[in-house]
């Protein structure tokens, strides 16, 4: 079930605004890069010893934690990739009653419920070409992530996707960080994988979600009447959706930032 905390949101652009003034070289890391992974043994290439083909073992020493990449920015918070020390805040979150009634998070349902939380689901994550999950970041003024969003069930032939907001720190909430986190996303979605439009569905008592959907564009196209169990009763679920050019009417309007490749944050 996909449905949004806090701020969740989804926009689309074009293509041509997103190649700032970096000689035409697209402010977006490539897709690939954004997909490094530790290679399980079983799957490492054969090396030739004397003729014969071996596949390499494990290290006796584990392999150094990947260093995070940061994908997007505005001012005071930044999209980055997962890395596999994030799996315990995905365990802490997803114990969270209150995460689980308003957003029903079906990531977390799936590290905990399909995969047992088990250290495998971070490669199943970034091995899987029908979606991108990202960790939300303060800039300053919080010690650990703020929340986990996601695009998933991709279709690059059809030019959608799904959108999947967590903003798990209460503190945060109604201070912007779903707003901007699912901006910054869709946007990615647009640059990146070519999508024209992005859906979201969200239970009919989460007026968070609600307003923020709203705020960003998009449009409520639909009830699913009485589809989700919740506190004892059914309760409908709304369906929204953003097309490319409404998310590009929010974009003109907006002022946050799309780092180059490799670029520093701006904490300003």
């Amino acid at each position: 079930m996909m449905a949004l905390s806090d701020a969740s949101s989804a926009m689309p652009g074009g293509s041509g605004e997103r190649r700032r003034a970096t000689g035409g070289r697209s402010a977006w890391p490539p897709r690939d890069s954004l997909r490094r992974r530790i290679v399980p043994a079983e799957r490492r290439p054969p090396v030739k010893v004397r003729g014969r083909s071996l596949v390499v073992g494990p290290s006796s020493a584990p392999a150094p934690e990947p260093e995070p990449m940061v994908v997007a920015r505005s001012r005071f918070m930044y999209l980055r990739t997962l890395v596999p020390s994030d799996l315990a805040y995905l365990a802490e979150w997803a114990d969270d009653p209150t995460l689980e009634r308003m957003v029903g998070s079906e990531l977390l349902h799936s590290f905990t419920h399909v995969y047992d939380r088990d250290p495998s689901f971070y490669d199943a994550l970034l091995a899987d070409p029908t979606q991108v999950v990202f960790m939300i970041e303060a800039v300053k003024g919080w010690s650990k992530p703020v929340g986990v969003i996601r695009l998933f069930n991709i279709h690059l032939l059809e030019g959608y996707a799904y959108i999947e907001t967590i903003v798990a720190d209460p503190r945060a909430l109604k201070r912007g960080f779903g707003v901007q986190a699912c901006r910054l996303i869709s946007y990615y979605g647009v640059d990146v994988l070519g999508l024209r439009r992005i859906e979201a569905k969200v239970y009919e008592y989460n007026v968070l979600s609600i307003n923020t959907l709203k705020r960003n564009g998009c449009v409520q196209e639909g009830v699913l009447r009485k589809a989700a169990f919740k506190d004892g009763r059914y309760w409908d679920v709304l369906v929204f959706g953003v097309l490319r050019e409404e998310i590009e009417a929010v974009r003109r309007r907006d002022k946050y930032l799309l780092p180059p490749a490799g670029g520093p944050l701006d904490a300003s």
